[in-house]
């Protein structure tokens, strides 16, 4: 379903590389806002440390963000070390072509990765991508992303409940939380 994600995690960090690689995915496309940095633009403890990880592991990342402050996502992108699109217009598929095009990656072989559904999650379904659906850092949104967060809480729950025969525990090799097939 073009609404469902193929993971749910708790955070980005929890994408290890052996996750990445049961999986097929050489690259990630990563969202700014709630997923890298919160609401006061700062980056949680370890993610700067997880993304030197991945990188020096082989797997490209490229920051793909719909805000339109492009020195704060210049900023998240310098502090990690990696090329990025601001104004993406998520779900629309002209921020994530671009990045894929900069990860030089086929569609199936890229996860993209964010903390919502409408934007994130459809784009990467849209794309024919690898949807990594992630909890927002906090709870403090921009006007927009709060008028959506009680559309896409019922999403998850429904989604939940249709693969929970899918669940895992936490798993210290892969951190896989809830899995959609």
């Amino acid at each position: 379903m073009i609404l469902y994600p193929k993971l749910y995690l708790n955070s980005v960090k929890e994408i290890s590389l052996e996750l990445l690689k049961k999986y097929n995915i050489k690259g990630l496309i990563l969202d700014v806002d709630n997923t890298l940095i919160d609401y006061n633009k700062n980056m949680p403890e370890g993610i700067k440390e997880w993304a030197d990880n991945l990188k020096n592991s082989g797997i490209d990342l490229c920051i793909v963000s719909n805000t339109n402050q492009k020195q704060k996502v210049k900023d998240v992108a310098k502090k990690l070390g990696i090329p990025y699109i601001y104004f993406a217009m998520k779900p629309l598929k002209r921020g994530l072509n671009k990045a894929k095009k900069i990860l030089n990656l086929e569609s199936n072989q890229i996860g993209v990765v964010g903390d919502q559904i409408l934007t994130d999650i459809i784009g990467a379904n849209i794309c024919k991508m690898f949807p990594i659906l992630v909890k927002p850092i906090n709870e403090r949104d921009i006007w927009v992303t709060k008028i959506k967060r009680p559309i896409e809480t019922k999403i998850i729950k429904k989604y939940q409940k249709e693969c929970k025969n899918n669940v895992t525990k936490n798993n210290a090799n892969e951190g896989e939380k809830n899995v959609y097939k």
